[in-house]
């Protein structure tokens, strides 16, 4: 029988599919500590009181992506290269949500706008991560090889998305609230898309290395391309709605420790 738990119990126990999973997942945490660096240090003047709750938003990431490579280093494997059909960040950026890498190379200060766009893209993705590790602290909260990683993570993934619903909903009293909602929208339809399309490359990826046959692979596809209509129709609804979280200033203060995660 198919489920999240058999199908990433298969992921854990094999080296080459483990090494994969690790891989863009740490990948995709860098690149947003990057971006939440980047963004902290462009925060225009009248938002500069964001730009600490940005960094940590940046160092916790950061911390993610260090905890994936320390579980391959664990496992004596090296980090490999990311298949550019997996690799979420960049691909929701070529479909223009977030802020494009290249405006945040330059040292221009972002405007109010763009701060809202970032807020927005934020508690959409976070949306999605919340949910996922969720889903794995309940199958492997407990596991010994990756338990505890999987608990931190999902803290601070709950944190992020605290502070996105809490900073969006002061911003929204501040006048941005029509920008808010038709960027949460526009953010949520692309990022389903992207999501399944990521789906489907990884599902491909990990079949060929655990040699799944024809029709599990295939029944596997066809739940991700199901599981996309059904947010195309109405599941999209839970990733723009904005509501003032039971963690109040998530972000603020220090990040918490890695230990055993150096």
């Amino acid at each position: 029988m198919l489920s999240a738990r058999s199908l990433f119990q298969e992921i854990v126990d094999h080296d080459d599919s483990f090494q994969l999973f690790c891989s863009i997942a740490a990948s995709g945490e860098s690149q947003g500590g990057w971006e939440n660096g980047r963004i902290a240090a462009l925060v225009p003047e009248g938002m500069r009181h964001l730009a600490p709750k940005i960094t940590r938003h940046g160092a916790d990431e950061d911390k993610h992506g260090r905890i994936f490579r320390a579980l391959l280093r664990n496992r004596g494997l090296p980090s490999v290269p990311v298949p550019p059909e997996t690799d979420y960040t960049m691909l929701l950026e070529r479909r223009g949500i977030g802020l494009a890498h290249e405006k945040l190379r330059r040292e221009e200060p972002l405007t109010e706008e763009d701060i809202v766009v970032y807020l927005a893209h934020s508690r959409v993705t976070e949306q999605r991560a919340a949910e996922q590790m969720d889903m794995l602290v309940k199958y492997f909260g407990d596991h010994p090889e990756v338990g505890k990683a999987i608990r931190m993570i999902s803290h601070d993934e709950d944190n992020h998305l605290a502070y996105c619903h809490e900073e969006l909903l002061a911003m929204a009293r501040a006048g941005h609230g029509r920008t808010i909602q038709r960027v949460l929208r526009d953010s949520a339809l692309a990022e389903i898309r992207v999501y399944r399309d990521v789906s489907l490359a990884v599902t491909d990826h990990m079949g060929r290395l655990l040699r799944w046959p024809a029709p599990k692979a295939a029944a596997l596809a066809a739940g991700i391309r199901g599981m996309y209509a059904y947010e195309r129709f109405s599941g999209w609804h839970r990733m723009v709605g904005l509501r003032m979280p039971l963690r109040r200033d998530a972000l603020g203060g220090l990040p918490a420790g890695t230990p055993g995660y150096a």
